[in-house]
């Protein structure tokens, strides 16, 4: 009996470490409620220069904070399950061959893209790539996240030209940043303060 309640403790225990934040739209919540979180953003940012609401908004547009995010399957005839349209995955919807290249370039061979603190790092050693590649400021959302979508070497060939559509997506993440730098600006005092205090523990 007791091993069973065991498990179920366990299976509890992942559930909620996996289950996306109840409060998406507020930036202090979210930090709030998953309290490892702040800390690996802030990780990721003192590593890659991101700040840290240009890096949410980035996760939150592609899988709104879901650790097994991925697209949805093309339908056959309308109704009949077909093949996924790329290998995203994860948080940062990141595909294999894009997160096998940042495993070899930031050594962090034992990344998975179903981690919290492995896909927010990706973000901001990805949105660095851009900076050195493309020439976008680390605090530009708008292209930051066109530049995600497309590819380097897409965005340099401004092929987001033909797609009024993301452009479109690509403002939202603009936008969230904005409200998530605003937040952050009002509780991150509270988040670095609680940090200290749990690291003695």
């Amino acid at each position: 009996m007791s091993r069973a309640l065991l498990l179920l403790l366990c299976l509890c225990m992942v559930g909620c470490t996996t289950s996306p934040p109840q409060n998406p739209d507020n930036l202090c919540s979210i930090f709030r409620e998953k309290d490892d979180w702040y800390d690996d953003a802030a990780d990721a940012r003192d590593e890659w220069g991101s700040p840290i609401p240009v890096m949410m908004s980035i996760i939150y547009q592609e899988s709104r904070f879901q650790a097994k995010a991925k697209p949805p399957r093309k339908k056959i005839l309308g109704f009949i399950p077909g093949p996924r349209p790329s290998s995203a995955y994860g948080y940062s919807q990141a595909k294999k061959t894009t997160w096998a290249e940042y495993k070899r370039n930031a050594g962090r061979y034992g990344a998975d893209r179903d981690d919290f603190a492995d896909a927010i790092d990706f973000v901001g050693w990805y949105n660095a790539q851009s900076a050195k590649r493309s020439g976008i400021s680390r605090s530009d959302p708008y292209r930051l996240y066109l530049a995600y979508h497309e590819g380097h070497g897409g965005f340099n060939r401004a092929t987001y030209r033909k797609k009024p559509w993301l452009m479109k997506v690509a403002r939202k993440v603009e936008s969230r940043a904005g409200r998530y730098r605003s937040q952050l600006a009002a509780c991150e005092e509270e988040l670095k303060d609680d940090g200290w205090f749990f690291g003695w523990f």
